[in-house]
């Protein structure tokens, strides 16, 4: 696992050893950044369930401005930790080691972000808890991105009633990236 693109272009990245985490691999990666790409100058980028932190600092080699790092899982922060030291990207990011919930509401009134990548444990609905929060949220800047990772059987048809659009959805062959925004209010008018 390595960035791919960018600054740290090429840098190797350490990964948790076992199963707790699924890092995406090179060619996804690729495959989203490359869609993501005229979203990233300068933008302020969420990682939630961030793992090894690969997506966050690709974004920051990229060309963000900032990122903030949430995982609940002690041993993914070190590596984290140590990868954003390694690439010399720790000044241009946050670490959480908590909950998505609970970092939402501690990150609530003093962040806003561009671009939101989450990528949940598969089949917990963990993304339409936070799906609902962030839809009525100051965490959410108007023309911001939300990025889903999820099993390629997900159901998201829910999102329209939460006040979203289902921009694109691009399905792997297990997974799948879902591009979300927040309906304007002159949208809705």
């Amino acid at each position: 696992m390595r960035i791919i693109a960018g600054k740290a272009r090429r840098l190797p990245l350490r990964t948790l050893p076992g199963r707790d985490t699924r890092p995406t691999t090179d060619r996804i990666k690729e495959t989203l950044f490359n869609m993501l790409a005229p979203e990233l100058e300068g933008a302020y980028f969420l990682d939630l369930f961030a793992g090894s932190g690969q997506i966050g600092l690709e974004a920051v080699s990229r060309g963000s401005a900032y990122c903030v790092f949430v995982d609940n899982n002690r041993k993914a922060c070190e590596v984290i930790e140590d990868n954003m030291n390694f690439t010399k990207m720790a000044g241009q990011c946050m670490l959480m080691n908590t909950d998505a919930m609970s970092a939402l509401r501690r990150l609530e009134g003093k962040y806003s972000f561009d671009l939101i990548f989450m990528d949940p444990p598969y089949n917990q609905n963990l993304e339409a808890e936070i799906l609902q929060y962030l839809a009525h949220s100051t965490l959410v800047k108007d023309s911001a991105s939300i990025i889903v990772e999820a099993d390629e059987h997900t159901d998201f048809s829910y999102v329209n009633e939460l006040g979203y659009t289902l921009v694109k959805e691009k399905i792997y062959k297990t997974n799948k990236h879902v591009f979300l925004t927040l309906k304007s209010e002159e949208t809705d008018a």
